[in-house]
């Protein structure tokens, strides 16, 4: 059985963070160890929450508590998403050193959650630059949206070839994915792009107007790319596959009028999509 570490956001209502992250690893066969990097009632976009961010210290004790009781005599891939502050991006950054270093074939996949169109930046002073210049030259796979590229890349995206070219100039090494979530495409579909240093693809869904977007998008979007390359070891079909169980999640969602994922409701679609959409190489 494959084994992610996933360190990230917790909310006791809704699904964002390691909510939306770990019950589809679960569903895919894959175990998981959740750290959680903040406890809150619910995600932000409410406007109004409760809880507190996890100190430095309290993830590290974590962390050290899983090595101690032989939890990470075994690990496939790291999973992280929401920091709350840069002391915590140390913590994480550390740790994916010293895991890959003691197991060399791990995956880490960076969700460089950072801002988005419309919200600009909604993380703390320095979590972006963080992410920009120590975590993502750690990471096999990056997950940002348009917005996060063109922070993270320093290059402004209006065009198709603009996000391969910022892919090209984020890319810290030839082994590097890179997937780009909700790119717009010129037919009013919305996309996912995977770009490495072999080839592009992307694949094509409707795009669901809501009232109000659900969040957590990225996060299952990430756990899944992840889950599907353990299992697939492709990541064109990862790619492909996510794309299938993310719309049809939001499509439950969007069925319900609801702004949270409705992952219970549609948890056989994380496993086997009823849909599949055409994957195209665009270089």
């Amino acid at each position: 059985m494959k084994h992610v570490v996933s360190i990230q956001s917790h909310v006791s209502y809704g699904y964002v963070g390691n909510r939306a992250a770990v019950f589809p690893l679960q569903r895919l066969g894959i175990d998981v160890s959740a750290v959680n990097t903040v406890q809150f009632s619910n995600h932000t976009g409410y406007g109004a929450w409760r809880g507190s961010i996890q100190t430095q210290t309290h993830i590290q004790e974590l962390l050290q508590g899983l090595d101690e009781v032989g939890a990470l005599a075994s690990v496939d891939g790291i999973l992280s998403g929401y920091m709350g502050d840069v002391d915590l991006g140390q913590v994480i950054c550390q740790f994916v050193r010293d895991q890959k270093q003691r197991h060399p074939d791990l995956f880490y996949c960076c969700d460089p959650v950072i801002g988005d169109i419309g919200r600009g930046v909604f993380v703390k002073p320095g979590v972006g630059e963080f992410f920009r210049d120590e975590l993502v030259s750690l990471a096999d796979l990056i997950t940002p949206n348009i917005f996060e590229l063109e922070f993270l890349s320093g290059h402004k995206v209006s065009s198709l070839t603009d996000v391969v070219h910022a892919c090209d100039q984020l890319r810290c090494h030839a082994e590097q994915a890179i997937c780009v979530t909700s790119v717009p495409s010129d037919d009013g579909q919305v996309a996912l792009l995977m770009d490495t240093s072999q080839g592009s693809w992307w694949v094509r869904t409707p795009f669901l107007s809501f009232a109000i977007a659900p969040n957590g998008a990225g996060d299952l979007t990430a756990a899944l790319l992840l889950g599907r390359y353990l299992l697939e070891r492709s990541l064109v079909k990862a790619l492909q596959l996510t794309t299938a169980s993310v719309y049809q999640v939001f499509a439950a969602t969007f069925a319900e009028k609801s702004r949270e994922l409705q992952l219970i409701q549609a948890q056989n679609q994380l496993v086997e999509p009823t849909i599949e959409f055409e994957i195209k190489r665009i270089r």
